[in-house]
């Protein structure tokens, strides 16, 4: 860990100044005639990801000043850790006044790297905090960011189904929660026949992971994630380009892992059901083909157009099972659409939602808090593109247009009519390299979920 809170702050750490264009302006004429120079001479100004380090007299360094875009970015000093020198430093009393839990959140963030197979060059450097909730919280939120980036970071040979269940048991161990899981052709026996369907091609077995947490008299939470470990297409087999990143096609059960973290973290009065389908999408003898029909929990008939569309396939049970509990909402996050980010891009996640006012209110908080999301239609009218001649549904669209509503829509079916629900369609990876998101697997929308819920549930 890259952050250290403590009573106090050591006197011999390095003082960090934080300072937006306005604040520097505010406070460059207050500075000594050399150190005005010398930042001038760095071309220093205060703007965002910026910074400047001032030697003192004896050559070593003295104090950094640091440029954020606002005192509440959640990654306002993630540019830092592993571009400062190695050592310990602490927020000054000069300049903007960072909140504690940004401070920490963003430096943690900031020291970030995925390092299971390469160690790192250097380690980040160390900022010392002053001890309180705020700060504690940020530290939380980095630690479920960071290891929901593992998991999806972590290639499929070490992140296949079982693997994937292992660590939501660690979870549940972690958090006193109950885990469960069936696995192989038991998903036959307790009717989970779509996911079995996806997963039977793999050689290693499919199953549907279960944690439970929370006091049964709070409200029922269900938050499903699409946990395909690999996606090579299966019979409908993708592209070697379409194929080299498929290792995150498992990234909606590691956000949905991450959340699951929070809030039990936080301790939200829910009675909290996650599920996680976990198969992997392979090609063998006994895999599932394009035009064939499966049976699936809720009794619906699924006609397969295209093997690649497996995502809605296995979330298809698992939401029909999480109804099945009466929660008061269900949540389900998936790498789902390509159609979704040609809409939208990595950055912003699709977001469905049964309620309009809901849609507004996480969009708004989203942009509010930097961990953004986009409301997409439930477009009624288009389902007309997605029901079968010889079965209920067909999991592809008539043709590309509206690929992400199609797949909601095609989602939706397998909840009651009633059930408020939150569809979120997500890349799980950052294709460019920003300050505390490296390339690589990505946290999206936890942050704002976790806010969310926390309001929606807050204790009276």
């Amino acid at each position: 860990m890259s952050v250290q809170l403590k009573k106090s702050l050591p006197a011999k750490a390095v003082p960090i100044t934080v300072v937006d264009r306005a604040a520097f302006q505010a406070l460059v004429s207050g500075l000594q005639d050399s150190e005005r120079q010398w930042l001038a001479t760095l071309g220093f100004v205060g703007a965002a990801d910026s910074f400047a380090l001032l030697p003192g007299a004896d050559g070593q360094l003295a104090r950094v000043f640091a440029g954020v875009a606002h005192a509440a970015h959640p990654f306002a000093l993630s540019h830092l850790p592993l571009a400062l020198p190695e050592g310990v430093y602490k927020l000054d009393e000069a300049g903007l006044a960072l909140q504690p839990e940004a401070a920490a959140l963003s430096w943690e963030l900031g020291g970030y790297r995925f390092d299971l197979y390469k160690p790192a060059k250097r380690a980040p450097a160390t900022l010392v905090l002053k001890q309180g909730s705020d700060a504690e919280r940020g530290l939380a939120q980095a630690a479920a960011m960071s290891a929901t980036r593992d998991l999806v970071n972590t290639p499929a040979e070490h992140m296949g189904p079982a693997e994937l269940a292992a660590a939501a048991k660690a979870l549940a161990k972690q958090y006193g929660a109950r885990f469960s899981e069936v696995v192989g052709d038991a998903l036959l026996k307790k009717n989970f026949p779509s996911i079995h369907a996806v997963g039977r091609a793999s050689t290693r077995a499919p199953r549907l992971i279960e944690l439970n947490w929370g006091n049964p008299k709070h409200p029922r939470l269900a938050v499903v994630g699409k946990g395909v470990c690999f996606d090579s297409g299966g019979l409908d087999l993708k592209s070697a380009d379409g194929m080299r990143q498929m290792k995150k096609d498992m990234g909606g059960a590691a956000n949905a892992l991450g959340l699951a973290t929070l809030i039990m973290a936080f301790k939200l009065p829910v009675h909290l059901q996650l599920l996680i389908p976990a198969v992997e999408n392979m090609v063998s003898g006994n895999a599932y083909r394009p035009g064939d029909v499966i049976k699936t929990r809720k009794g619906l008939h699924i006609e397969i157009g295209n093997t690649d569309a497996e995502g809605r396939v296995v979330l298809s049970d698992a939401l029909a099972y999480a109804a099945e509990s009466d929660p008061d909402l269900v949540i389900d996050l998936a790498t789902l659409t390509g159609a979704a980010r040609v809409a939208l891009g990595p950055q912003l996640p699709a977001l469905f939602a049964k309620h309009m006012d809901t849609a507004r209110d996480l969009v708004d908080l989203g942009l509010k808090l930097d961990d953004p999301l986009w409301h997409m239609p439930l477009w009624a009218p288009y389902h007309a593109g997605i029901e079968s001649s010889i079965g209920d549904i067909v999991n592809t669209g008539r043709n590309p247009m509206a690929g992400a509503i199609n797949a909601a829509l095609f989602l939706e079916d397998f909840l009651p009519p009633d059930q408020d629900w939150l569809h979120l369609d997500l890349f799980a990876w950052n294709d460019i390299a920003r300050p505390g998101r490296p390339v690589g697997g990505e946290a999206q929308t936890i942050r704002t979920l976790l806010n969310y819920l926390e309001q929606r549930y807050s204790a009276d």
